[in-house]
């Protein structure tokens, strides 16, 4: 993924409040295939600012709902 990218989905998120943000994070649930690279952005960013054992919970909640 490009950085420009990334900076252009982190900036157009910036000033969002929390509503905002659950907003477009659901709406982008399911949506078009386009959005995937933004939500991939927003989890980027989730992620690396996670201890280690929310990133397990997070592992081990996408492999039980990869089944």
């Amino acid at each position: 993924m490009n950085l420009n990218l990334r900076q252009a989905i982190v900036q157009r998120m910036h000033d969002k409040n929390d509503e905002e943000l659950f907003g477009v994070i659901a709406d982008s649930i399911g949506a078009e295939e386009r959005v995937l690279p933004g939500l991939g952005v927003l989890f980027e960013i989730i992620w690396q600012h996670s201890e280690a054992e929310q990133q397990s919970q997070m592992v081990t909640t996408l492999k039980e709902h990869l089944h």
